[in-house]
């Protein structure tokens, strides 16, 4: 925080320049890593991180604080040597949160989110759901315990996380010497292939070595070209699916055991226990019906630019969050989310985005209405926004669906 501008938001255009650029890369080599449909899905999913996780950062730290002062074992200052230390702990704990993630199906739960896209470029990169955070951080809270102040743990967390970003890339080979220390990109691609030769391997993030220690490395194989996705693949742009699907899925799954026993080993059993039949059990309980054709240009082009705006918008909150007051936030937030469900559900080209995208509408009105200095003047108008609606519905659903769908 510099003046009350938050620098972090500078990471919204670098990350999404560097994206760029390796999509001009690959499209230049005429290499067909880049769906237009997953990188919006993807990126979306990043917009929903990186402004949940402005919102609660202060409270992560709270916490890493709070256990430090009170339970660390010591009260460890900043050095060279526990810098070092500190990055060799926090790549460990990574580690082996990353490794249950996979093994136990609660925390699957928050992970599988980063390995449904069938693409794997840097947008996949940003497929990191709130709620991995929260599980994180719990995992991370260790570090307190051992002593670390949270000043270091926050300062190394960043650190930590620009890393794994520039692994997520099919431009980059192998890196000779280098692939026997770090994760490089191809120990990664191993990690997000779905063959079974593949699966449950290279769980490292910064450092290759745990899992060589640990028995989990695997090689990235010439004659074994990585397939990316799921085992079995989602095929939903949906952003609440793609989201909460998985523990749709184990919740079924846990209504069909009998004892009590038998449901709660199965949270805590891995995540191929859960029989893939399930999935199509869901998918019609949620009327989820894939789309699996082409989407029309303006289709793209009105999703594309929605992203872009959002973006812009992003970055432009984050720099000026701290000087954001409630209100601001809580619709910023809002019409956010909105915005990615509506991006997700319109790829799935569905008609009841009119009725979220006027809710939209409805709340951006509000915000240069809330500043009005009469109250019932702000009702009025609110008020008549809503009549008009209610009113001309029809019509406006009519124009909206046919300008979007061209059908």
């Amino acid at each position: 925080m510099h003046n009350g501008i938050n620098v972090l938001a500078f990471a919204v255009p670098l990350f999404a320049s560097l994206m760029l650029l390796e999509y001009f890369i690959a499209r230049k080599r005429k290499l067909p890593y880049f769906n237009l449909h997953n990188s919006v899905a993807n990126i979306s999913i990043g917009i929903a991180e990186r402004l949940c996780d402005i919102l609660i950062t202060g409270f992560f730290y709270f916490i890493f604080d709070h256990l430090q002062k009170k339970y660390g074992l010591l009260n460890i200052q900043p050095t060279f040597f526990l810098w070092i230390l500190l990055l060799l702990c926090t790549d460990f704990i990574w580690y082996w949160y990353h490794r249950f993630a996979h093994e136990i199906s609660i925390l699957w739960g928050v992970h599988v989110v980063h390995h449904q896209s069938e693409d794997y470029n840097y947008t996949v990169s940003a497929r990191i759901t709130v709620l991995q955070a929260i599980v994180r951080t719990a995992f991370w809270s260790v570090l307190s315990l051992i002593g670390f102040p949270a000043s270091m743990i926050t300062v190394m967390l960043l650190i930590h996380g620009i890393y794994p970003f520039f692994i997520h890339t099919r431009t980059i080979g192998k890196l000779g010497i280098l692939e026997y220390l770090l994760v490089t990109p191809s120990h990664h691609r191993v990690h997000h292939a779905s063959n079974e030769k593949y699966l449950d391997k290279n769980y490292g993030d910064v450092l290759i070595i745990w899992d060589k220690l640990f028995g989990t490395f695997q090689k990235e194989e010439e004659e074994e070209i990585p397939v990316y996705g799921l085992t079995k693949p989602l095929n939903s742009y949906s952003f609440l699916w793609q989201h909460f699907h998985f523990y749709i899925e184990l919740w079924l799954a846990i209504k069909q055991k009998r004892t009590l026993c038998e449901k709660m080993m199965l949270l805590f059993d891995k995540p191929e226990k859960i029989s893939p039949d399930i999935r199509q059990q869901a998918e019609t309980i949620f009327s989820i019906k894939h789309n699996n054709g082409s989407l029309a240009r303006p289709l793209n082009k009105y999703v594309v630019w929605q992203i872009i705006v959002l973006l812009a918008a992003l970055f432009i909150f984050i720099l000026f969050e701290e000087r954001a007051g409630f209100f601001v936030k809580l619709i910023f937030t809002l019409c956010t989310f909105i915005t990615l469900i509506n991006c997700g559900a319109i790829m799935e080209q569905k008609k009841w985005v009119f009725y979220l995208e006027m809710i939209r509408l409805f709340f951006i009105a509000w915000v240069p209405l809330k500043y009005m200095p009469l109250y019932s003047l702000q009702v009025c108008l609110l008020a008549c926004i809503a009549g008009l609606l209610l009113i001309f519905h029809k019509t406006i659903k009519q124009m909206y669906l046919q300008t979007i769908y061209k059908a």
